[in-house]
C-alpha cells in the first residue's frame, strides 16, 4: 500500500497549503492513502487563565512561532501548573482540548478538497524532526511532503538542527522526502525535481495567485534596517539563482527583459516596507500584550490576598467545625441513650398491648359465648329485621336515643320497639353487649321487657310501650293532655319499685346512672317502666354511703339528673339514683324544666307557698299529700348520699302510702280504667278491635288466630289440638270492647 503524509501545521500557514496543494497534484494519483500529519509537543504543564489571557488578543502572525508542522502551544509570559501537581480529570480534559483543537484545524485541509478523501493523524513528541522520522520507520510510509514558509530556503545554506534538514538527512531510503518552497522543490531521490516541471510550473502559479493572507510570513524581533538589508540581499540572490537556472524557459526569458527586473525589485521592496509595517505593529501590540500582563498581575495578587484571607475563613470554620463535630458526637451518645430506653419502653408497651390483646380475646369469647348461647332472649337473624323495618324506613322511625334510633314494628305478630346502634358509633358495641347482658336477667312489671336481640346487626327488640316516655307528657310542648295527679303519684310509686328491683339485684346490685324522664316510658295504661339500663354498672365493692371516695369510673349521665358527689368523685352508689329520682318526681309535681327547680321547691317549702310551684294544669292538687311528696323528692335531692333517706325502709312506704290514697280517690280516673280481661287476645295481649271465636272457645283478635292457625294445629291457650280450624266472628264483644272505648275516651 502507498502512503503518502504530508506534514502541515494549520490552514492558514502557507507552507501547509504549499505542501498539500503540491502532494495533491504530483502524488494523489499514485498513492492508496494521504495523510495530514501534525506534530503536537506532549502537554507537561498548564497554563493558568493569567497566560491564557495575555495572547488572546494577539494575531495568529504574532504569536509565538513555531514550525508549520507543529501544534503550538501557549508558553508565554505568565504562570503555568505542572500536570504532576493537577488532578486527572484537569489534564484530560486540556489534553482532550487541545487535541480537539487540532482534529478542528486539520479539517479545514479535508473541507478545501473535500472531493478528496484525506486521512488526519497527531503525532507527540518534543522534536518534531524524530516524531516524523518515528512514524516513517512505524508506518512505512513511501513518500513525506513538507513546506517550507521560507521564499528563500534553497538559496541559503540550511542549518542541521532544522527539521526539513534533520528529515532529509536522516529518511530512510524507502521513504521519498519532498520540500516544497515557493521557489523550488527538494527531494531525498537521486533525480530531484526540478522547477522546469510542467506541473510544478502550473502550481507555483496557482500559488502565486492565493490570496495575500496565505502568503504572509512570521517574523521575530529583529533590527529593521538588517530586516531591509536581508531582503535585498536575498533578492540579489533570487535573481542571481534565476539567472544560473536556465531549465526555466519562462525565468530566462524575464531576465532578458530589464524592465521586468526593475518591477520585480520594486515589488520586492514593496514587500520589505510592508513587512516594517506588520513588525512597528506587532512592537505595539506586544507592549500592550505587557500592559495587560502588569494588569493581570495586579488582579492576580488582589485574587491571591482573597485566596488567603478564604483560607484563615477555612481554618476558622474547620476549627468551628471541629467543635461541631464534637457537640454532634456527644448528641449522638445522648441518642443512642435514649434509642435504648425507646427500645426497652417499646418492648414493654408491646407486652402490654399483647397481654391487654389476650384479655380482649378471651372477653370477646365470653362475650360471643353469652350472645349465641343465651337462651334468655329471642334471637333474631339479619332478615328478620329488615323484613320486619322495611330495611329500616323512616316512616317506621319513632325516635333517636343517645346510642342510636328506635323503630316500630312487628315481630311474631307483636308490636314491637327495635333499638339500634348508630352505625358510625363502633365504639358502643361495648355498651350495646353490656345491655343484652343486664336486660336479658331482668324481669320486673316495671322494668321494660327485653324480648329479643340481633347480634348481627346490633338490634335490641324490646316490648312497645304505646304512650312513649314520661317526658312527652311532663312538657307541654309535646302538645298532649296534661297527667291527672292520682297518675303521677302511682306513676313515682312504680318508678321507685323499678329502682328498687335493681339495686337489689344478685350477685350484685345494678346502677341505673342515666335516670330520667326520657328513660321512663308508659305502656297504653299509663303503667311505667324503666328503660334504657345499658348504662347500668355491676358493683362489685359498694362503698360505704357514709365515707366520701374517688373512684376512676366512667361518668355517664345526663346533666340536672346527675349526682353531684359522684360528678364531683367519681364514686358510684345506689343513692346516686335516688338524687335522679327525686328531681323526677318534683317535676311529676312542677311539670317543669329541672335547671332551677330544686331550689324553687325549698323556697316554696320554706315560705309556705308551696301551691305556686305546683302544675296550674292540674286544679285540684291534694296539697297535704303533695307536701308530703315534695318533702320526699327534696330529701332524695340532698347533695351528700349520706344524707340521703333509704329506698325501702324511708322512701317506698311514704309513696306506696301516696299511691293507695291515689287509687282509692278516684277522680278524674275513668281515662284510667283498665279493661275487662276477657277484652285482651290471648295471643297479642292487647284490647281486640275484631274478636273471633276460634274452636277452643276462647276469642281471638281475628289476624293474630289466622296467622296462628297457619303455622300450628293446637289452642294458643290450653295448648290441646284443636277440632277444627273454623272461625266465628263475636259481634256481642266486639260492641262491648267498643262501648267500652267510646266510654273511657
Amino acid at each position: 500500500m502507498t502512503i503518502v503524509a504530508v506534514a502541515v501545521k494549520s490552514s492558514d500557514g502557507r507552507g501547509s497549503q504549499r505542501a498539500l496543494g503540491w502532494a495533491m497534484e504530483n502524488l494523489m494519483h499514485t498513492s492508496d492513502r494521504l495523510l495530514l500529519v501534525r506534530v503536537m509537543p506532549p502537554i507537561t504543564c498548564v497554563p493558568t487563565p493569567c497566560t491564557l489571557a495575555s495572547l488572546s488578543h494577539l494575531s495568529p502572525r504574532h504569536r509565538p512561532h513555531t514550525p508549520s508542522y507543529v501544534c503550538p502551544i501557549l508558553e508565554f509570559a505568565g504562570g503555568s501548573v505542572p500536570i504532576t501537581e493537577l488532578d486527572e480529570s484537569v489534564v484530560e480534559t486540556y489534553t482532550n482540548d487541545m487535541q480537539a483543537k487540532s482534529e478542528e484545524n486539520l479539517s479545514t485541509f479535508r473541507y478545501l478538497y473535500r472531493t478528496q478523501k484525506i486521512e488526519t493523524l497527531l503525532l507527540e513528541g518534543d522534536n518534531p524532526a524524530s516524531a516524523l522520522l518515528r512514524y516513517i520507520s512505524d508506518s512505512g510510509a513511501t513518500s513525506l511532503v513538507l513546506g517550507s514558509s521560507s521564499s528563500n530556503y534553497f538559496s541559503r545554506t540550511p542549518k542541521d538542527s532544522e527539521v526539513p534538514s534533520v528529515v532529509l538527512k536522516h529518511a530512510p531510503d524507502t521513504c521519498k522526502i519532498y520540500v516544497v518552497s515557493a521557489n523550488k522543490i527538494i527531494s531525498n531521490s537521486l533525480n530531484p525535481m526540478s522547477t522546469s516541471d510542467s506541473k510544478y510550473k502550473n502550481y507555483l502559479s496557482d500559488v502565486s495567485h492565493l490570496p495575500s493572507h496565505s502568503r504572509t510570513t512570521t517574523f521575530s524581533s529583529v533590527d529593521p534596517d538588517a530586516l531591509k538589508e536581508t531582503s535585498y540581499q536575498a533578492s540579489e540572490e533570487r535573481l542571481s539563482d534565476m539567472s544560473r537556472k536556465k531549465e526555466f524557459p519562462s525565468i530566462s526569458s524575464t531576465l532578458s527583459k530589464q524592465s521586468d527586473i526593475r518591477a520585480e525589485i520594486e515589488q520586492l521592496r514593496l514587500e520589505v516596507e510592508n513587512t516594517t509595517t506588520m513588525y512597528n505593529q506587532a512592537c505595539q501590540d506586544l507592549v500592550h500584550a505587557h500592559n495587560r500582563v502588569h494588569l493581570l498581575s495586579s488582579e492576580c495578587i488582589q485574587e491571591a490576598q482573597r485566596v488567603n484571607a478564604a483560607q484563615e475563613r477555612e481554618v476558622n470554620l474547620r476549627k468551628i467545625a471541629a467543635l461541631e463535630r464534637e457537640k454532634y458526637l456527644e448528641a449522638e451518645k445522648e441518642a443512642d441513650v435514649a434509642k435504648k430506653l425507646l427500645a426497652e419502653e417499646t418492648y414493654e408497651r408491646q407486652m402490654a398491648e399483647l397481654m391487654i390483646h389476650k384479655e380482649s380475646l378471651e372477653k370477646n369469647r365470653i362475650v360471643d359465648a353469652l350472645m349465641f348461647g343465651d337462651l334468655r332472649y329471642r334471637r333474631y337473624t339479619r332478615d328478620d329485621i329488615h323484613i320486619a323495618t322495611c330495611s329500616f324506613e323512616e316512616d317506621k322511625l319513632i325516635g333517636e336515643g343517645a346510642y342510636g334510633k328506635v323503630y316500630k314494628c312487628r315481630l311474631d305478630h307483636t308490636s314491637v320497639a327495635v333499638k339500634t346502634l348508630h352505625p358510625e358509633a363502633s365504639d358502643r358495641k361495648k355498651e350495646f353487649l353490656k345491655e343484652v347482658e343486664v336486660l336479658s336477667q331482668l324481669r320486673h312489671p316495671h322494668i321494660v321487657l327485653l324480648l329479643g336481640a340481633c347480634p348481627e346487626l346490633g338490634c335490641l327488640v324490646y316490648e312497645y310501650m304505646e304512650n312513649g316516655s314520661l317526658e312527652d307528657h311532663i312538657l307541654p310542648r309535646r302538645g298532649r293532655p296534661p297527667l291527672p295527679w292520682p297518675l303521677r303519684f302511682r306513676i313515682a310509686f312504680e318508678v321507685a319499685c323499678g329502682l328498687s328491683f335493681l339495686h337489689h339485684t344478685k350477685p350484685e346490685p345494678i346502677v341505673h346512672r342515666d335516670l330520667k324522664p326520657g328513660n321512663i316510658l308508659l305502656d297504653k295504661y299509663y303503667v311505667s317502666k324503666i328503660g334504657d339500663v345499658g348504662l347500668a354498672k355491676f358493683i362489685s365493692d359498694l362503698v360505704p354511703d357514709n365515707i366520701t371516695e374517688y373512684g376512676e369510673s366512667v361518668i355517664a349521665g345526663t346533666l340536672f339528673y346527675m349526682d353531684p358527689e359522684y360528678q364531683r368523685t367519681g364514686t358510684l352508689r345506689p343513692k346516686s339514683d335516688l338524687y335522679s329520682f327525686g328531681v323526677i318526681v318534683l317535676q311529676l309535681l312542677a311539670a317543669r324544666h329541672p335547671n332551677g327547680l330544686i331550689m324553687k321547691f325549698e323556697n316554696a317549702m320554706s315560705s309556705g307557698n308551696f301551691s305556686d310551684v305546683l302544675d296550674k294544669s292540674v286544679a285540684d292538687w291534694p296539697l297535704a299529700e303533695a307536701v308530703q311528696l315534695i318533702q320526699v323528692a327534696l330529701n332524695c335531692c340532698k347533695l351528700r348520699c349520706r344524707d340521703r333517706p333509704d329506698l325501702d325502709t324511708e322512701v317506698l312506704p311514704v309513696l306506696k302510702k301516696l299511691a293507695e290514697f291515689a287509687d282509692s280517690s278516684r277522680l278524674s280516673q275513668r281515662d284510667l280504667r283498665q279493661p275487662p280481661k276477657h277484652y285482651y287476645c290471648p295471643i297479642l295481649q292487647e284490647t281486640m278491635e275484631n274478636p273471633f271465636i276460634a274452636a277452643d272457645g276462647f276469642s281471638y283478635e281475628h289476624y293474630a288466630i289466622e296467622a296462628w292457625l297457619d303455622r300450628h294445629d293446637v289452642s294458643p291457650v290450653t295448648k290441646q289440638k284443636l277440632e277444627h280450624k273454623m272461625l266465628i266472628p263475636n259481634h256481642m264483644l266486639r260492641l262491648a270492647i267498643q262501648e267500652w272505648i267510646g266510654n273511657n275516651g
